[in-house]
């Protein structure tokens, strides 16, 4: 659904949200770090389609607008500060209220609070505190009416209305109510305490709520705040001095001293150093960088000092790239919040049908005083129905869980990849760059006769510069160690899945799988690249002219993490299938030494993607886990794609969720946390249905014929400003989930 952005909310549930005929936009969301001038903006935690330009409430739900994205320099929240006061004020009014009515039941101090000024004085004290204390809860319940769209606050609205509105006229028309609300002493009662109270607990219940919900936030304040506000610039002629951190500019040579964080994303120019790289991949381990490796913004440097080149600053670093992506999934939805947002569209018309038949059976069946009995019954049905707990069920546990997930290096892009993720029963990885390093060196040359070594390189390295594979990078490393120069390419050619192919000297020239050099004759050469398949090495063919001239054999080292994570998947009930475009024999290899359950290998990457389809169409959910521009398709085919983030932008680019960490241990986290965030948000809509399944009985008095018990309205009122607070406490334990 687009985002709707105007200065003005309007709209009722389900309908698209516009304002003055304005057409509806799609903007990315800002991302505003500590100290900056961006805009804000601000949406609501339950209709994330709702935002706007500046602070207020929801048109559907009356909620609180929040930022969304949190911020690092956020201060004080200014709602929280507000219900805070009325709060204040409101239960001091309260209190009094409350004594002078508790006091009809203790005959010492009913003498005390006897007296015609005593209706006076409770009309004065709840008055402030009903309609001051408590106007924000009325002014949303207008807004729920005037947009066609009931909310808690509607039944707030109309119970603590009805009390206070009732109690008003008795205190001053007592003659125009009959008998049927009067008590055996022929007295009209008063319910303003009941007014007064319940305003108290219902803005106790907001301050609660905020606070808990601001705490959700937490994950992108941490975020933010590993930036550091200034960088040390090494100016032209060499003076260093330190400049806060908006002046860097891309190019700027920075310094970063022992314990600092690295300011910007850049790559080291001068000096090495180990670097604390864990707020990104959730790894402990520091890693080593020398000249030439790439740093990231707010990561640790440890104890060597080393220069930088500043590459991408601002919103453009990796960092503020995390919290845009961690924003925009918090506020996405998840598939089960539809349940939910489908009972609460019947919700509250079927609650307000409640109370109306509560009354109605109180005035005709209950003791007397009946239609005051009524009364009090149907403003108490209202007011412990109220669905703010069933709303906050969903949307609170998706934005502390995709919080956790960031701060272990598991970026979820939106709510309904981390819900997948929990029915993933098969994962399909690459082998380059997922279960291996990405890494790869050359290990063998094997040439056909009268074709040298040097030759064979000269030609491989001059093809492989202008490709992105992976063992490109292997070739040129080898080329270079010799000192071989290379050569102008012509009508240069990437077969995907198969290699490269273009024009050196007038002659084609073709590198990669068999399937490059298909039409052509091994040799001998055949006998040896098998005997290196079976060694785990990728072999790649040389070919001039449609002539197998030279094979080059690479490997790829497994991950050194890539044995824990393979078992740890299978304990978590996954099958694991390998999809390559390497060799058969190179991969079965590597899969018998890693327990890969089944092997497909030679597979180009629309067969990638078949193969994705065809589990699917098995009736697996799967999960795909790749790194290369190759991978691209069967990521998008998948249920749910896994990019690396040591990947190609593309492979990243079409994933639902991002490992920082580069390894499939990352899979298992994004599991644990997937399955533990299901398991919070059933916890929670258990805990709302069933509140409201006794409540409501309990309010319109079922208990009353066998036990005599009503429920008050003020303990209704109590009752549901907890349910929504431990909807929100429960998710928060989610902060502390062992993925």
């Amino acid at each position: 659904m687009a985002e709707h952005r105007c200065g003005h909310l309007g709209g009722h549930a389900g309908a698209e949200h516009s304002c003055h005929g304005r057409g509806a936009e799609t903007l990315p969301p800002a991302v505003r770090p500590a100290a900056t001038s961006e805009r804000v903006d601000y949406v609501c935690p339950m209709h994330p389609q709702i935002t706007s330009e500046s602070p207020g409430s929801c048109p559907i739900c009356g909620m609180a607008l929040e930022p969304r994205v949190a911020l690092a320099d956020a201060g004080e929240d200014p709602e929280l500060r507000d219900m805070t006061r009325r709060l204040w004020i409101a239960a001091a009014l309260a209190l009094p209220v409350f004594l002078i009515a508790m006091a009809e039941m203790l005959p010492s101090l009913h003498r005390v609070f006897a007296g015609p000024a005593i209706p006076w004085i409770e009309l004065a004290l709840a008055t402030p505190a009903v309609l001051w204390a408590g106007s924000p809860l009325f002014a949303r319940a207008w807004a729920s009416l005037v947009n066609r769209s009931p909310n808690m606050f509607t039944l707030i609205g109309v119970g603590i209305g009805a009390a206070y509105g009732y109690s008003v006229l008795a205190t001053c028309a007592p003659g125009m109510f009959p008998a049927g609300f009067r008590d055996h002493a022929g007295r009209v009662p008063l319910y303003f305490e009941s007014a007064a109270v319940i305003t108290a607990l219902v803005l106790l219940g907001q301050v609660l709520e905020l606070r808990a919900r601001a705490r959700t936030g937490g994950a992108i304040r941490e975020l933010l705040s590993l930036a550091p506000k200034t960088a040390r610039r090494i100016d032209a002629g060499g003076i260093e001095r330190d400049v806060p951190i908006e002046e860097i500019r891309p190019g700027d040579r920075l310094r970063v001293r022992p314990g600092e964080k690295v300011p910007v994303d850049g790559v080291v120019e001068e000096g090495a150093s180990a670097v604390d790289e864990s707020m990104l991949t959730g790894e402990p381990l520091p890693v080593e960088k020398t000249h030439g490796d790439a740093v990231t913004a707010g990561t640790l440097n440890g104890s060597g000092s080393f220069v930088m080149r500043a590459e991408r600053v601002g919103a453009d670093t990796a960092l503020a790239q995390i919290v845009r992506l961690v924003a925009d999934a918090q506020r996405s939805r998840a598939p089960a919040q539809r349940l939910a947002d489908v009972v609460s569209s019947y919700f509250v018309p079927a609650v307000l049908i409640v109370a109306v038949i509560t009354a109605l059976a109180w005035a005709i069946a209950g003791p007397p005083p009946r239609l005051a009995h009524a009364l009090v019954n149907a403003v108490a049905v209202l007011i412990i129905a109220c669905p703010c707990a069933l709303g906050l069920a969903t949307p609170m546990s998706i934005m502390v869980a995709i919080g956790r997930g960031a701060r272990a290096g598991v970026l979820i892009r939106s709510a309904e990849a981390l819900e997948r993720m929990a029915h993933v029963d098969a994962l399909v990885v690459d082998k380059t760059g997922t279960l291996t390093e990405g890494k790869p060196r050359v290990t063998d040359l094997r040439t056909a006769p009268g074709f040298d070594e040097a030759q064979a390189l000269e030609l491989a390295a001059s093809l492989e510069r202008a490709s992105e594979h992976p063992l490109a990078s292997a070739v040129l490393a080898a080329a270079a160690q010799r000192g071989i120069p290379l050569r102008e390419v012509a009508g240069f050619q990437a077969v995907a899945g198969k290699g490269v192919i273009g024009w050196i000297g007038g002659h084609e020239v073709a590198l990669g799988s068999r399937a490059i050099v298909a039409a052509a004759e091994l040799g001998r050469l055949a006998n040896d690249a098998q005997t290196l398949r079976r060694e785990a090495k990728t072999v790649l063919f040389l070919a001039v002219d449609g002539e197998a001239r030279a094979l080059l054999a690479v490997s790829d080292p497994i991950k050194p993490s890539t044995p824990e994570a393979v078992r740890v998947l299978h304990e978590l009930g996954l099958a694991l299938f390998m999809a390559t475009g390497d060799d058969p024999a190179t991969a079965e290899v590597v899969a018998a030494t890693l327990g890969i359950d089944r092997v497909f290998a030679g597979l180009l990457p629309q067969q990638k993607a078949e193969l994705i389809r065809r589990l699917r169409g098995e009736g697996r959910v799967v999960a795909m886990a790749g790194d290369g521009i190759n991978d691209a398709p069967a990521l998008a085919a998948a249920d749910v794609g896994i990019a690396m983030a040591t990947g190609s932008d593309l492979a990243i680019e079409s994933a639902a969720i991002t490992l920082l960490g580069g390894d499939l241990r990352g899979v298992a986290r994004a599991v644990r946390l997937s399955r533990a965030t299901l398991r919070n948000i059933r916890e929670n809509l258990f805990f709302a249905f069933v509140y409201n399944a006794l409540g409501i009985p309990l309010a319109a008095g079922v208990l009353y014929p066998a036990t005599g018990w009503l429920l008050s309205p003020m303990v209704a009122a109590l009752a549901m400003s907890a349910s929504s607070v431990s909807v929100i406490v429960n998710a928060l334990r989610l902060r502390k989930v062992e993925v």
